[in-house]
Parts: structure tokens; sequence; C-alpha cells
């Protein structure tokens, strides 16, 4: 117990220091490419299987506890925990510390006004997409192809802006369907990184709307971005300008659905609106995506949603109910690259829009 206390002293020493960070960041770099070339042989989850060994072996040794009152168990349980808090910050815990995106990105003050005309813009890019996306024989919208989606993935990670990411990209794919994807229905969770063995994990039960960004943020965290939004951030340029349909719209929806939940706060009726301004097929999507989640809804799930927002605030995060910093990177990246946007005025009952470049 000491010495995981002393584990915490110095980790939380050295992510104070920028040489500290810049060496577990080369580590990881170097960890990434290895453990990419190993574990990506294997069609299943090594680290899925990591975990079932370590949660038995775990349980066997607190029924031995529990049964025979001896403390050598005890010490077995803090001994792995030890072991598994180091090479967890070793390989990962560490990199939460990393320069955030937003401090290579020109300082702006984000206005209610730019939030809304951005909800407009990103609003008509989604309706125009999905008029050309598959759909299945319910008109709900499908992946065409899962391999092809991974791997336009990977290369559009190595068009990334040398401004935004100067990481390396892995050349072969290792994200790979969760062994645990029927509990994860239950949890709420979409998917998780791995970085004990680099692999990233999805479930592959999810609706296809949330498939193709989904995937795309689980190998922004193999790509080395710890931060859940700054992962979403990632996965959202990989997303935007990718030839792949299905990237791009999945991207381009995730990117509305935060500004709806982001300009929500100040104004729900301008949310309320733009959710029922949705084309039919867009409402489809969203309709199955509700029921999905509703018949997944649960203790569990609510138990999940709350352990995974401790999680993301304890290691320099702020939660899942916020979505600011994404759509604060968002909006200042497509400012800084002069992308074009819908002028919103509130002062016209019609919301009439007119398209613009930002100054």
């Amino acid at each position: 117990m000491i010495i995981l206390i002393a584990q915490f002293l110095l980790f939380y020493i050295l992510s104070k220091f920028d040489f500290a960070i810049d060496f577990f960041s080369g580590f990881f770099e170097w960890k990434k490419s290895l453990h990419v070339f190993l574990f990506s042989k294997f069609r299943f989850s090594v680290g899925d299987l990591i975990y079932i060994i370590l949660i038995m072996t775990i349980i066997y040794f607190l029924i031995n506890l529990l049964i025979t009152k001896k403390s050598r168990f005890l010490k077995y349980i803090l001994v792995s925990a030890n072991i598994f808090y180091f090479i967890y910050q070793c390989f990962w815990g560490m990199l939460y510390f990393q320069t955030p995106i937003i401090e290579k990105l020109d300082e702006k003050k984000i206005t209610d006004s730019e939030i809304k005309a951005l909800t407009i813009k990103y609003l008509n890019l989604c309706k125009t997409q999905r008029e050309k996306l598959k759909e299945d024989k319910n008109g709900i919208f499908t992946v065409k192809n899962e391999d092809q989606l991974k791997t336009d993935i990977l290369e559009q990670q190595k068009k990334l802006p040398i401004l935004i990411s100067q990481k390396a990209s892995v050349s072969v794919s290792c994200i790979k369907p969760s062994l645990f994807d029927a509990f994860m229905n239950k949890t709420g969770i979409l998917g998780y990184y791995n970085p004990f063995t680099s692999e990233a994990q999805y479930n592959p039960n999810i609706p296809s709307t949330q498939l193709p960004f989904t995937i795309a943020h689980e190998l922004s965290h193999q790509l080395g971005y710890a931060r859940e939004q700054e992962a979403s951030f990632i996965a959202y340029l990989c997303g935007r300008d990718s030839q792949n349909p299905d990237l791009r719209y999945s991207a381009h929806l995730y990117a509305l659905k935060s500004l709806i939940r982001a300009v929500s706060k100040s104004d729900i009726r301008f949310a309320n609106n733009i959710i029922s301004s949705f084309s039919e097929k867009m409402k489809n999507d969203r309709a199955y995506e509700l029921k999905f989640n509703l018949s997944n809804e649960g203790l569990i799930s609510d138990f999940f949603g709350a352990s995974n927002d401790l999680f993301l605030k304890s290691n320099q995060q702020e939660g899942k109910i916020s979505y600011s910093y994404f759509v604060n990177l968002l909006i200042i990246y497509e400012i800084q690259k002069k992308e074009p946007y819908y002028k919103y005025d509130s002062k016209n009952t019609n919301d009439e829009k007119k398209f613009i470049a930002p100054e």
C-alpha cells in the first residue's frame, strides 16, 4: 500500500515536468508501433482476454482472503494493483498531460451566434449527405463496408494538419469488436482503448450513425490522444474531409449533435427547431438511436455513466455532460481555416440564413 501511494505521488510530480511528459509520449510512440504489429495478427481482442484473466485472478484472491483470512492474498491483490497502476501510467496515464490541442490554435472567445451559425451549417451538411447513404429495408442508414471504413480512417490520420498533430499513424488496422459487446449494450459504452495492448475496441451492435465516428474516436486514442474530447476532435478531422461517405456523415452528425447540446444550454427553442428541421431520413435514424438507447437503459448504464464521468474528471477532462471543449475546438478551427458558415440572425423571426465566410 505504501508503494502504491508512493507511485501516486511520483507520477503526480512527473506530470508537472515537460521532459517527463515528452519521454512518456516518445515511449508511447515506440510501444504503439510494436503492440499494433504484434496484436493486429490476432482476430480477437487480446486485451479483453487479459482483462478477463485479471478479473478472475483478483476474484480468486478475494475469495481466498475472505475464506482463509490469510494476509498473503491481500498482498497478492496489492502487488497486482501496483503492477497494473505502474504499467498503466507508463503506457497511457501520462499522455493526459500532453499539451492540449486548443493551445495550438488561436485564442478565441466563442459566442452563441457562432455556435448557432455552425449548427445551421452542419444541419444542412448532414441533410445533403444523408440522401446519398445506403439504407436497410426499414430506411435506416447502414454502413457499407466496415473493413474499408477502418482502412480509410487510418489513411485520414496520415493527412491530419501538422499544426494539430505530428503523431505517426500505424499502417495496419488494430481495432476489433469487443468480446464484451452484449454487456456494452447495457452500459452505454460505445468503445474503449486498451493501453496494455494498444488495441482499440468498439461495440459492433451500436447504430450505424454512431459506428464510423466511434471507430475513428478509438483509433484517435490509439494514435496517442488520451483526452476524450481531443480524441473526438481528431476523429472529426479524419471524417470531415474523407472520401468515405459513411465516415464523413457520421463525423458531421456527431458535430451537429454536439453543437445542439451546447446551444440548448442557452436557447432550447433554437435547439428544438434544429432537431425538427432534420430530414425525414435523419429523423428515422434518430428514432432508431433513441429506440436502441431506451431498450438498453437501466441501473447498469446509469452506474457506468456516472463512473465514466468521474474517471474523465479525474484525468484532466470535463466529464461526459460537457461538450464545450470539443465545440470550442471545432469553431476555432473552422474560423482559423476560414471555413464558410451560415450567419444566424436572432432578430429575424423566419430564421433566415445567409452563407458567409468568417472574418
